[in-house]
């Protein structure tokens, strides 16, 4: 009596336990299929952002560091300091040259100065030997006219005749001397110019190695968080060395979901998207789309895939779908770059 009795418990249990899972395999199935008609999925997507390396711009051995693994930053805030001592030198040096090109401008002033008087007095020379030679002339007709009166003797006439040929030479060399006097002040003229262009070079040189002093102190260039530490103290590094990578704060994060080519055929940009990333399950953030890659994923291989085989075998492709997260960006900031997300595309 009391097995028939458990029998019938039995099998009412097992008829309602079955009841039961066919109603959750009809409601999952429902769920299922209403979700693929309703959304398109992927669970191949990850969180994105700007890596920006620090670099260094000049090299040398590393004095202090003033930053850690994962710290948030200020754009401005110190990071590094590279030794100083030969940089200050290269300094000092080029700021003697600079020093020793201006203090050749005042001996070319006095130079100019005193050639210029010299140019003078040759000019003053030249109009006395004109006279004389003025004179000389007015001297040599007058006793041409008297020899050939016969008024004086040739004797003086030869005479007459030779000074005013030394007048001529003193005059000559006189206006010789005069153009070589200004050639030699227009040569100083054009060393004005050719030192005062060494002058803006050595400014120039001046300038980068204070530009170099400057670069010793290396600085966050924006607002965000920075990564490992990959420098210790007393390190040698190169110009152009990356000592870190930042995550810019200002700039949004996004999304890339690697949809298979069969489900981006409807997708178009603007189109709304749900995202849920795996570290916050059961919360999801706010998106559209932005745009699509113009290429596969496997084509941004180092060995793309040549399907000019024989032994070709077809594989359903990902196309890369970049996502426009739209949530606030209080609610953003939790996420970080690399974070699995599954994706939920709505279809219109």
């Amino acid at each position: 009596m009391n097995t028939n009795r458990t029998d019938k418990i039995v099998v009412v249990i097992t008829q309602w336990l079955g009841i039961a899972l066919l109603a959750a395999l009809t409601i999952w199935g429902s769920i299922y299929f209403w979700k693929g008609y309703r959304y398109q999925h992927t669970n191949d997507a990850q969180i994105d952002a700007y890596l920006s390396p620090v670099n260094v711009k000049v090299g040398g051995y590393i004095s202090k560091i003033y930053y850690k693994d994962n710290q948030q930053l200020k754009k401005g805030d110190t990071l590094a300091i590279i030794e100083l001592d030969e940089y200050g030198l290269k300094r000092d040096a080029a700021l003697a040259e600079l020093m020793g090109s201006r203090a050749k401008l005042p001996i070319l002033t006095a130079n100019e100065e005193t050639q210029s008087r010299s140019i003078e007095v040759i000019r003053a020379q030249l109009s006395g030997v004109l006279a004389k030679l003025e004179q000389q002339q007015h001297e040599y007709q007058r006793y041409k006219n008297l020899l050939a009166d016969e008024s004086t003797t040739q004797q003086k006439f030869d005479h007459v005749t030779a000074s005013l040929a030394a007048n001529q030479s003193d005059y000559l060399q006189t206006k010789a001397s005069l153009r070589v006097a200004e050639s030699k002040l227009n040569d100083l003229k054009a060393q004005r110019a050719a030192i005062a262009a060494e002058i803006k070079i050595k400014e120039a040189l001046l300038e980068r190695q204070m530009l170099d002093i400057r670069y010793t102190v290396i600085t966050a260039p924006f607002d965000g968080q920075i990564g490992k530490k990959t420098i210790q103290e007393g390190q040698l590094v190169q110009p152009g060395q990356t000592l870190a990578f930042m995550v810019n704060s200002s700039e949004p994060k996004w999304v890339i979901a690697n949809f298979k080519e069969t489900q981006i055929g409807n997708f178009k940009q603007g189109q709304k998207v749900w995202v849920e990333v795996d570290a916050f399950p059961g919360e999801k953030w706010n998106g559209i789309i932005e745009s699509f890659s113009p290429a596969t994923g496997s084509r941004y291989s180092i060995l793309p895939p040549d399907n000019a085989t024989g032994n070709f075998v077809k594989i359903t492709q990902r196309i890369p779908v970049r996502i426009k997260l739209t949530d606030t960006p209080e609610k953003l900031t939790r996420l970080s770059a690399g974070m699995n997300a599954n994706v939920d595309v709505i279809n219109d």
